[in-house]
């Protein structure tokens, strides 16, 4: 990974900003996830920011591409930042900045209205995350991929899900 104020990750920050910019879903891709999630899943799914869910479909096509084939392992790629809720351009910029310069840029940036409920759902968005996947009936270990996302891969199924989180 990328250290923060290095040419690579304000590389990745660049196009992540535009994918967040252009991000869309097609009908068909959203019917193809039909057959594989549970009507509670794709209720998930459909309630995430666009980014997020063209982030999770890109995720779940990074895995599938590198042989992924375990649900448990694929749901949790599509609905990993589902806790991420309706926070726009601007908090994720500051939550961005505030993970690679420290804290202190999120904490302050509170105090601007609007921003403070946003930049909280960003910062707690793997616990979120794996609560939404809770109530949805995902597995026990899709829950725990989602929830330690933030987290040193602790196995190889973690350790796809970053790999594939950090290339999508």
């Amino acid at each position: 990974m990328a250290r923060s104020g290095s040419a690579s990750w304000w590389a990745t920050k660049v196009r992540q900003a535009r994918a967040f910019a252009g991000a869309s879903v097609g009908r068909n891709e959203r019917a193809a996830l039909e057959p594989w999630l549970s009507p509670a899943q794709l209720a998930v799914f459909d309630a995430m920011h666009v980014a997020d869910r063209r982030h999770g479909l890109d995720v779940v096509a990074w895995l599938r591409g590198h042989g992924e084939t375990d649900p448990d392992v694929l749901v949790a790629g599509l609905l990993h930042d589902a806790g991420k809720g309706d926070a726009g351009f601007v908090p994720r910029v500051v939550s961005s900045l505030s993970q690679a310069y420290g804290g202190w840029i999120a904490r302050a940036a509170m105090i601007v209205p609007g921003l403070a409920r946003p930049l909280a759902r960003l910062i707690a968005h793997a616990d979120l995350s794996a609560e939404l996947a809770e109530r949805a009936g995902c597995s026990p270990l899709t829950v725990e991929l989602i929830r330690r996302q933030d987290l040193p891969p602790a196995d190889d199924a973690a350790r796809r899900l970053h790999l594939a989180d950090e290339a999508s």
